[in-house]
């Protein structure tokens, strides 16, 4: 069985934000603490991450991460790249590249925004990461684990969700197509973005992504890329009882 650790439930300014004294922003409940988006599936020996968040070197301290055999991008939004620069420490640890599968648009883009990363030229003083993009548009497997890609729209941008085994993560979202919901049948568990109570022009707000839970109707779901308007003990009151709000560091099995 694997396992999946939630290392971030926060949205892009993460929780609490900047300069904001807000409820949530200055609750002392640790669940109400989320960091940049993020998860980490492992089973034995295998390691893999979704996106390298922009808190990637504090999340992989917390949950003691010291070997990834692979990343999955969903896009190349700041909050899911900007710590790609942390993947370095792993290379120095495993001495080999780390691969890295995604959209092509998305790691093309991931390309032009770290340029000297896939610079040929050498870098001198503290090196860079070494890595290997591989576009996708179908399923790919590490070890015993299969990723099955997830089109959803992030607004205008076509986004990957991901699918292993009987869990999807779907995080940053606005609308599914019918395609993919057929992908999303028969899920035990559902991870999907929840970002607030007001509507929004990229992400499904509680009651979009509760609407989305109960027409695919899994086992379980859990709500992340959550911002500081949904405090966890005052949402997690009105929630379904299959239903739950993740917190950076909760661990399942998958």
């Amino acid at each position: 069985m694997g396992k999946l650790v939630f290392l971030g439930t926060g949205t892009s300014t993460g929780v609490p934000m900047i300069g904001c004294g807000c409820d949530v922003c200055a609750s002392d409940n640790p669940k109400d603490h989320r960091l940049r988006s993020s998860v980490w599936i492992t089973e034995n020996s295998v390691s893999v991450l979704i996106d390298t968040s922009t808190d990637l070197r504090a999340q992989a301290l917390a949950a003691k991460i010291n070997r990834l055999d692979a990343v999955f991008y969903t896009h190349h939004h700041a909050d899911h790249v900007h710590g790609i620069d942390e993947l370095r420490s792993f290379n120095f640890l495993q001495r080999e590249p780390i691969t890295c599968y995604g959209r092509k648009e998305t790691l093309d883009r991931i390309q032009e925004m770290f340029k000297y990363i896939f610079d040929e030229a050498p870098m001198i003083g503290g090196g860079k990461p070494r890595l290997k993009l591989a576009p996708i548009n179908g399923p790919v497997s590490v070890g015993r684990l299969d990723f099955v890609p997830v089109p959803v729209f992030h607004g205008p941008m076509d986004v990957f969700g991901y699918r292993v085994r009987d869990t999807a993560y779907v995080t940053d979202c606005s609308a599914i197509p019918e395609a993919s919901m057929d992908l999303l049948k028969g899920l035990d568990t559902l991870i999907i973005g929840a970002l607030g109570l007001k509507r929004h022009a990229t992400h499904f707000t509680l009651e979009q992504a509760l609407e989305t839970i109960e027409k695919l109707a899994p086992n379980r779901a859990f709500l992340t890329h959550v911002n500081h308007n949904l405090g966890y003990k005052r949402t997690s009151e009105r929630l379904p009882k299959n239903v739950k709000m993740a917190w950076d560091g909760l661990e399942i099995d998958i």
